[in-house]
């Protein structure tokens, strides 16, 4: 997702046909499981399911771009061994300006 890219659910055209944005969402909240660097933009996207605009759409095909060309950057699991888990979050509550 584009650096300061602002989302916002009054701006652009609706969808005529939202079901297509719903499913893409949906398919890429199940990809976040293993492709964690997509986490931050299907949150996005996924905040306007009810009426998604024209410009939802085009980060969408955006992301599946990304996805396209860069396979295999996903986390692999393997059967046996020692799993250590370590994570980060950097919230930053005041950027969005729906939520805030």
């Amino acid at each position: 997702m584009k650096e300061n890219n602002k989302l916002l659910p009054t701006v652009g055209d609706l969808l005529k046909n939202p079901s297509t944005y719903r499913r893409l969402v949906g398919q890429l909240i199940y990809l976040t499981i293993t492709r964690l660097e997509i986490s931050y933009p299907v949150h996005i996207l996924s905040q306007f399911m009810q009426e998604p605009r024209k410009p939802h759409l085009d980060v969408i095909h955006h992301l599946l771009q990304y996805l396209k060309d860069a396979p295999g950057q996903g986390l692999y699991f393997p059967a046996k061994g020692n799993l250590l888990l370590r994570g980060f979050c950097d919230a930053d509550w005041a950027r969005c300006s729906i939520t805030r």
